[in-house]
């Protein structure tokens, strides 16, 4: 962990057993669901959540239900002594059973589970399975097996879709392109020269590398809760030597070190939490402060973009951390993740 990651793990340790408390209640939340079915016949659609998917049922709809797990994990992985470790370790062997797993997995096979979720949804799912790989803790291996299948079939996904997708999602919602990579790259890189992270790694070269004076100034969108541009500067970040990413950020984006754009450096101003939408910017900020983080630990102390990336975290954290617990729902079911991200 960098010490700037670790520098939020103590600023947010009093806030982690609300974040792990707000996990267990969404996971085991069925309703309200946002389910997207493909109906081909009639009667295609006599289902509850949690009988389509009977793992990751809860929190609204199923991408916000993985991103709790992957808070739970990390959180008993990392600080096991500020959370209810055991509490949470009853839960994930509940329900991240083999049989349950085997379901989500079939899902995900079939042409619209494929499509459902891409990229932004096999990301965060592929990000928990490398925190269970990467576990070295007796539960963990054995949820780390049951997940197995899942990975695979989203392995599959990946590597179906991305030889197709010509043109990237610039956007800043589910389907950007650059932030699914960089939650998969973790697990793809437990096989650094297999298929999947060679995958992975060539379509963010060839759709992101050569990009230059990337016009940041034009964000946010008024439902926005990730930044095109700097997801596509902290996925780069993992794919350029050390020594080669200042001067690619540079170009990308040449103001940084004196603030400009200054939309970038702006926190978003969210005027109604129980809007769905109006309350993805509640997580924009929060997901640009991991980014602007993220930047700011690839470039020497000395650089003058150090500084204005690492202001720009504490600034858009600070603007967005106290709605993590207590907000609307629309809030609450998924943004303790980006806390969690901060220092991960």
């Amino acid at each position: 962990m960098s010490g700037l990651a670790a520098g939020w793990l103590d600023r947010l340790r009093p806030e982690l057993a609300g974040y792990a408390g707000v996990a267990l209640d969404n996971i085991g939340r069925e309703f309200p669901a946002h389910i997207s079915s493909m109906m081909i016949k009639p009667g295609d659609f006599p289902f509850r959540p949690k009988e389509r998917n009977p793992v990751f049922y809860g929190s609204l709809d199923w991408h916000s239900c993985v991103e709790m797990f992957w808070l739970l994990v990390r959180l008993v992985k990392t600080a096991p002594g500020d959370v209810p470790a055991a509490d949470i370790r009853d839960v994930l062997d509940a329900r991240l059973t083999p049989a349950g797993l085997r379901v989500e997995a079939d899902f995900m096979a079939t042409p619209h589970g494929a499509a459902l979720e891409r990229p932004y949804g096999w990301g965060w799912a592929l990000a928990l399975a490398a925190e269970l790989e990467t576990w070295d803790d007796q539960d963990a291996r054995r949820w780390a097996a049951s997940f197995r299948p899942l990975s695979q079939a989203l392995t599959e996904n990946f590597l179906r879709w991305l030889p197709l997708a010509t043109y990237p999602l610039r956007t800043g919602v589910h389907t950007n392109s650059a932030f699914g990579i960089s939650r998969a790259l973790a697990y793809a890189d437990l096989a650094p020269d297999g298929e999947l992270s060679q995958a992975l790694r060539g379509a963010a070269s060839r759709w992101f590398g050569a990009d230059e004076d990337y016009p940041g100034g034009w964000e946010p969108s008024g439902q926005d809760f990730l930044s095109p541009a700097l997801c596509e500067a902290e996925l780069i970040e993992r794919l350029l030597p050390r020594e080669d990413y200042p001067d690619w950020l540079g170009r990308f984006l040449p103001g940084l070190g004196g603030g400009q754009p200054a939309a970038l450096f702006t926190p978003a101003v969210v005027t109604d939490s129980s809007d769905g939408y109006i309350a993805h910017l509640r997580g924009l900020n929060l997901s640009r402060a991991w980014c602007w983080r993220r930047l700011a630990e690839s470039l020497p102390v000395g650089d003058p973009r150090f500084a204005a990336c690492e202001q720009a975290s504490r600034v858009h954290a600070e603007a967005s951390l106290r709605y993590v617990t207590g907000d609307d729902y629309m809030v609450e079911h998924w943004l303790a993740a980006y806390a969690v991200l901060l220092f991960s």
